[in-house]
């Protein structure tokens, strides 16, 4: 019997038709002679599959199974495709561990860790890894625009403390701009980071594990067409390039893949992850890591692994296979 898979995609965040386009492609390249996959749709307390007929039909939480045609099926393994929360932040993770069903990111905890940025940078701070100087910010604190331009300069990025795909965040140029950009990543959730602005080459590498063994990606180069790589230039056609590999040095590159790999291993990551970096005067700087990055054609992962001359269905049965245990 092949193992039935859900892929779980949607989520609660303001990156759900992200989730909801990778996730139908990877159902589309998932290796049938292996795995039988199910998409399922999250969103709250709702996780539906959508039958070839149209019908929706509830997820049974309480043993993770669906119930088609009379019959039930026990769903064995959860590929998580969700970008934000439920299914980055470790409120999914949470449920499989509790259930004791494998899935394919990190565990509740470094699922927690990683997706708070600011508390993130604190667990790498030990890896002596460069990253930007920050400034945290909770809703209701006052903002005193001058002390921290004072302290981080101009100019500086503001960010919502846990999301992704650059929603929320803002290139601040000058004092002026400072208060409504906090206001707005406020809108994304409770926290807003504010950190310097690290001016060099920005590149992103992925890292994974199979077999017990490291897989560590080229890397991308990433050159926005807009102020910075924001939410259109990651998604809008012809908005940004990204190269792989990127135009760095062989000793960069190496450092690049070197540093990945430590703050995969120091944060206990599983499955793919992406660590993004900017390059200043030979210094890669971290600026964030994506434990369940973008899966389209498209995105950076399916590049960098079809650099190595994997394709993606290759790539997911990897990823299955080593965390489906």
């Amino acid at each position: 019997m092949k193992p039935n898979i859900a892929i779980l995609a949607g989520g609660n965040s303001s990156e759900y038709d992200i989730s909801i386009g990778s996730a139908e492609q990877v159902a589309g390249i998932i290796d049938r002679n292996k795995y039988t996959p199910f998409l399922i749709h999250v969103q709250g307390t709702s996780w539906f599959y959508t039958s070839p007929d149209g019908t929706k039909t509830e997820v049974d939480k309480n043993d993770f199974s669906l119930t088609l045609d009379s019959q039930k099926i026990q769903l064995e393994y959860a590929l998580i495709l969700i970008h934000g929360t439920p299914g980055e932040d470790g409120l999914m993770q949470a449920y499989f561990e509790m259930m004791g069903i494998p899935f394919s990111s990190g565990g509740f905890l470094a699922s927690a860790v990683t997706f708070d940025k600011s508390v993130c940078k604190r667990m790498m701070a030990p890896t002596g890894i460069a990253m930007a100087r920050e400034v945290l910010l909770s809703s209701g604190d006052e903002i005193d625009a001058p002390a921290i331009i004072e302290q981080l300069g101009l100019p500086l990025f503001v960010k919502p403390n846990a999301s992704g795909s650059s929603c929320g965040v803002s290139k601040v140029k000058t004092a002026e701009e400072l208060v409504p950009a906090v206001r707005a990543a406020w809108k994304e959730g409770e926290q807003v980071i504010i950190e310097e602005f690290i001016e060099g080459t920005e590149v992103s590498c992925g890292t994974m594990m199979a077999g017990g063994k490291p897989i560590v990606f080229p890397p991308t180069e990433i050159v926005s067409k807009k102020e910075f790589f924001d939410y259109e230039a990651k998604y809008t056609p012809g908005m940004s390039d990204e190269i792989t590999p990127a135009r760095i040095s062989p000793e960069e590159t190496a450092e690049i893949q070197r540093r990945s790999l430590m703050a995969y291993r120091a944060l206990r990551c599983r499955g793919v992850a992406r660590v993004d970096f900017i390059i200043r005067q030979g210094i890669p700087y971290m600026i964030e890591i994506n434990t369940v990055p973008g899966m389209s054609a498209g995105s950076i992962i399916p590049k960098q692994a079809a650099a190595m001359g994997m394709s993606m269905t290759e790539l997911f049965n990897l990823i299955i296979s080593d965390t489906f245990q």
